[in-house]
């Protein structure tokens, strides 16, 4: 199985800048990340990438980086642009591995690829994990997915979904809107609430073929994308089918603020 890997690194993040540059343990983080998708066995490893300094940061470890445009509405819109530099093979496989994801797993990149290789229906393949808690449930950064017995996404909310109507109280559900989410996750964690076994956390790693790319940058802004601000449902809209399975490995959380970048500092520079 071959598959390539495409790592998008902004530079202007809005809640920690610079980010794709910041130093853990020695190193960049997306030099961590291009290291991990690089022992995933990927045939090659590719930041894209709208900033110089990102561009002179990949050089300098000898990665490979491709400049794009910095006018791209989505992460998948300079996927494609990448795709199509390149000259990428309609039915070639692309993985989006995050740039602020410098604890992913190599085993779950090269998952998400063969899923997609063994699903020849689908046009995507992603992951995701078992919720046990209250408050990821009811966190609105925490993207949740409902499946078909077929493996194939039909739905993913920012929402608690699937809604457990047997299980939420009025006076609960009451109780948790009224309060901030900061307030709402102490309130909610220690509720007596057995959480469906069908609850499952999205994890944003997706595996692509070409030809679905090429297509959804001609596709206008999904009404269901607008509303959640979710891309993949541009995806679901269009009627392409998008596999999704638990991934073989946990996942750490990624790093979007600067508490996230201390807590990966502290587990890389602990596991030395």
């Amino acid at each position: 199985m071959k598959y390539s890997v495409i790592i998008p690194a902004r530079y202007a993040s809005t809640r920690l800048p610079a980010k794709p540059l910041a130093i853990i343990d020695g190193k960049s983080m997306i030099q961590h990340v291009y290291q991990r998708a690089q022992q995933s066995g990927a045939e090659k490893v590719i930041v894209a990438t709208d900033d110089q300094r990102v561009f002179d940061a990949v050089t300098a470890f000898s990665g490979e980086v491709c400049m794009t445009s910095a006018d791209h509405q989505s992460g998948t819109d300079r996927l494609q642009e990448v795709v199509k530099l390149y000259g990428f093979a309609d039915d070639e496989i692309i993985v989006n591995v995050q740039g602020d994801e410098p604890l992913i797993p190599p085993s779950v990149i090269q998952q998400v690829a063969k899923n997609l290789a063994q699903n020849s229906r689908a046009s995507a393949a992603t992951l995701g994990e078992p919720i046990h808690d209250l408050a990821t449930l009811f966190n609105p950064n925490a993207v949740k997915v409902v499946a078909d017995n077929m493996g194939r996404a039909l739905y993913f909310s920012r929402a608690p979904i699937p809604w457990q109507r047997d299980e939420f109280s009025p006076a609960q559900i009451q109780e948790m809107f009224d309060r901030d989410f900061d307030e709402t996750k102490s309130a909610v964690a220690g509720a007596p609430v057995e959480i469906s076994s069908l609850a499952r956390r999205h994890i944003g790693i997706y595996a692509y073929r070409v030809a679905v790319l090429h297509e959804f940058v001609t596709w206008p802004l999904a009404p269901l994308e607008s509303i959640e601000k979710l891309e993949q449902l541009r995806l679901l809209a269009n009627g392409r089918e998008i596999h999704i399975a638990d991934a073989c490995e946990h996942v750490p959380g990624g790093v979007d603020t600067e508490a996230d970048l201390e807590r990966v500092r502290a587990i890389i520079e602990g596991t030395k």
